[in-house]
């Protein structure tokens, strides 16, 4: 295993919605990520989903309230429970997700990826 910098990274993709694999540990894909816009409204019945901002802020929308996100902090959205994220602007990720989640959980959309790319 290397060092791995996140900021050059981000620099070597730009799609939006398309989580990049970086590093896994313990079960777990630690994935970056560029988003704008809206996702869709989806659930993980058996996983918890780590939310981090790295670069910008990002809304969750939950069902009954909006999570706002800013450089540096983090969310957990727990296993079951549905959430949309927003980014008005670009925003950068870090995620922490088991490595057979399902990107879109329980529903399957135009933007849905069976698999993530390794960079």
């Amino acid at each position: 295993m290397s060092v791995i910098n996140i900021q050059e990274k981000f620099k070597l993709f730009s799609a939006h919605w398309s989580p990049k694999k970086v590093g896994e540990l313990n079960g777990q894909q630690v994935l970056l990520a560029k988003l704008k816009g809206a996702f869709v409204f989806h659930k993980h019945d058996a996983e918890d989903e780590f939310f981090m901002v790295i670069k910008g802020s990002l809304d969750i929308e939950l069902r009954d309230k909006t999570i706002t996100l800013k450089e540096g902090e983090f969310y957990i959205v727990p296993k079951g429970v549905e959430h949309k994220p927003v980014a008005e602007e670009e925003v950068h990720l870090l995620l922490f997700e088991p490595l057979d989640i399902k990107h879109t959980g329980n529903i399957i959309a135009d933007i849905t990826l069976e698999t993530y790319e390794s960079i």
